[in-house]
């Protein structure tokens, strides 16, 4: 189902459209704003997934251990030590 609705666009915007229409992009300048706001539509979607994820992946980290900074750069240089003696350097 389609709905008639009026909208206002720049001159730049207006441009724009017609050039996509014209150069057999799209069909109509309807067709080129359809498109865009199914673009805009599936970034807000996407958008919306990714912070929920971040919160999900945060809400995880703070139930799990926490290490201090000093207890991180032991880890690290630990594993350090191991590539390099892996490496035999």
């Amino acid at each position: 189902m389609t709905v008639k609705s009026s909208i206002s666009l720049t001159d730049s915007q207006n441009a724009f459209a017609r050039e996509l229409v014209a150069q057999g992009k799209y069909p109509s300048v309807s067709a080129v704003l359809q498109q865009g706001l199914e673009l805009l539509r599936n970034k807000s979607e996407t958008e919306s997934l990714e912070t929920e994820a971040l919160r999900q992946i945060i809400t995880a980290r703070r139930k799990g251990e926490f290490v201090s900074s000093t207890e991180m750069k032991d880890r690290i240089s630990a594993i350090a030590a191991k590539r390099r003696a892996s490496h035999d350097l």
